[in-house]
């Protein structure tokens, strides 16, 4: 099967984008509910950081009324992309497609920071930025990066911070390998692998092998796909974000799946939105696929003894999660005991963490509060970005705790 056209993107910068922001901009009535839904609102208590000051800023950018100024740009950028505020909104601005849309207008006038042209470079690259995550996770070179002297030396190139915040690999050591279903297949399923998920979340997708083979499906890992694009995109680099999401747009629709799965909370909506727009496959959250699979209830899973605490990402949507506590829910007598919601985000946002540390420092010390005083066996969550930035403020507290995957657990506890 030949891939599909990649759709064309380009009406995001075209003459026409400035009209676009505009419109999009207009549809917001003012009312104020989106503020105190807003983490960086909450945090800063300033107009100019919550989703209503930020709809201002972009019409005022697209109308002409303001240039791409620092002022502009810092408030624009310091915007976590979590869509609390589209959730609540009674108008149904559609801020997420209008804060993209004003970035790229922001891009197209300034230089794009050098944390996002790295990132970029790498995950146009996914088997260096793999082999990249495993050198920095071998013991000896975690230690030099970690060290004070190391710290001071990055410091003044900007990359201590990165340093401080490398993934840790160890405690995501996949599961063994499976054989194939012994029954006859109920179809091919895509599994999607992401970026660094492709190599912090082989747990995950390991996991998610176990099970789907046990509900009996052929899972097709196709070769050559890569990022979603996400990233790219919502920094408003639209044409970079198409670069990234066309081999792996191209390798599952080669592959023949008519559908595929994603594990990674913070992946599925630009998968299913923008990178397999158009093409014949769909694209659905692997735990709203599990739990709507009527052969799950079929499966057995080992009782737990254990109470957990459940992250909600962001960027899970109300199904997805719904559908995350009804798996759990198979397992014989675990506790799950959700954190509370606010704050709405934490903090990890992508590569958000890396450029704007003290917003995302103090909502991932919030949210890690919360855990402490639930005092939790495991603490799950379904977003990649998530884990790994709650995984290393944990460390840094000196707290042991593991950090896991819903899919990864439930798997862990298959009986078969």
């Amino acid at each position: 099967m030949q891939a599909s056209a990649q759709p064309n993107n380009s009406a995001f910068i075209s003459v026409n984008a400035h009209a676009r922001v505009a419109a999009l901009a207009d549809q917001c009535v003012k009312c104020g509910l989106c503020l105190p839904v807003c983490p960086t609102y909450r945090l800063a208590g300033n107009e100019a950081e919550s989703p209503r000051g930020r709809i201002a800023f972009a019409h005022a950018l697209a109308t002409g009324q303001l240039g791409p100024t620092p002022t502009l740009t810092k408030h624009l950028d310091q915007c976590l992309a979590c869509t609390s505020c589209e959730r609540v909104c009674p108008s149904h601005v559609r801020y997420a497609e209008l804060l993209v849309a004003t970035r790229s207008l922001v891009r197209e006038a300034t230089p794009a920071a050098w944390q996002q042209r790295w990132l970029g470079f790498l995950l146009l690259r996914p088997r260096l930025l793999r082999a990249a995550l495993r050198l920095a996770n071998l013991a000896g070179v975690r230690a030099c990066v970690r060290s004070r002297l190391m710290q001071r030396m990055l410091r003044p190139f900007g990359l201590d911070r990165l340093a401080r915040e490398l993934p840790h690999l160890s405690r995501l050591a996949p599961l063994q390998k499976f054989g194939k279903p012994t029954t006859p297949s109920r179809g091919r399923i895509g599994l999607f692998l992401g970026c660094v998920a492709a190599e912090a979340d082989r747990d995950v997708h390991a996991g998610a092998t176990r099970l789907l083979q046990a509900l009996g499906y052929d899972v097709v890992v196709p070769r050559g796909q890569g990022c979603c694009g996400a990233l790219a995109a919502h920094a408003g680099d639209i044409h970079g974000a198409d670069a990234l999401a066309a081999p792996t747009r191209r390798a599952f629709v080669d592959s023949g799946v008519n559908t595929v799965l994603v594990s990674a909370s913070g992946c599925h909506a630009t998968l299913r939105d923008r990178t397999m727009a158009g093409a014949p496959v769909k694209v659905r959250d692997l735990g709203e696929f599990l739990a709507c699979d009527d052969r799950i209830k079929a499966l057995k899973f080992r009782p737990l003894d254990i109470r957990i605490a459940l992250h909600t990402p962001c960027t899970q949507d109300n199904a997805a999660f719904a559908a995350i506590l009804r798996l759990l829910a198979r397992i014989p007598q675990m506790q799950i005991a959700p954190l509370p919601v606010e704050p709405r985000c934490c903090g990890a946002a992508g590569d958000y963490f890396l450029r704007h540390a003290a917003i995302a420092d103090t909502l991932r010390a919030e949210k890690l509060d919360q855990v402490a005083t639930l005092a939790p066996d495991r603490l799950v969550t379904s977003n990649v970005g998530c884990r790994l930035f709650l995984d290393n403020g944990l460390r840094q507290r000196g707290n042991d705790l593991p950090v896991m995957h819903p899919i990864a657990l439930l798997a862990q506890q298959l009986d078969n």
